[in-house]
């Protein structure tokens, strides 16, 4: 899936969460001996991690799995700001936003 986000997202929020591959796979349940390359096919788009494997990257990263499918850059950043805000926060930025309609 040359043209998925996923591979551009899991390498940037890898790299920013400072893990190997190897790591990153082996924390997200990947028999250690096969972690970093399969994590290496996800990131080159030779393959795509399923739905629940994506789940558990993610929760690895302290990222929602939509962080991943976004197709833009500005709405990854969005995605991932907001998933780390506080409940409360979260209510007000979206009364906010809503009220600009």
């Amino acid at each position: 899936m040359a043209n998925s986000p996923i591979q551009k997202r899991l390498k940037e929020a890898r790299l920013s969460a400072n893990l190997s591959q190897k790591k990153l796979g082996i924390q997200a349940g990947i028999d250690e001996f096969s972690a970093s390359a399969r994590m290496n096919h996800y990131e080159k788009g030779r393959h795509t991690p399923d739905y629940s494997m994506l789940l558990r990257i993610a929760k690895v990263l302290k990222l929602p799995v939509a962080y991943f499918y976004a197709e833009t850059d500005e709405l990854a950043r969005w995605i991932k700001i907001f998933s780390g805000l506080k409940k409360t926060d979260k209510i007000g930025a979206l009364k906010r936003f809503e009220s600009e309609d």
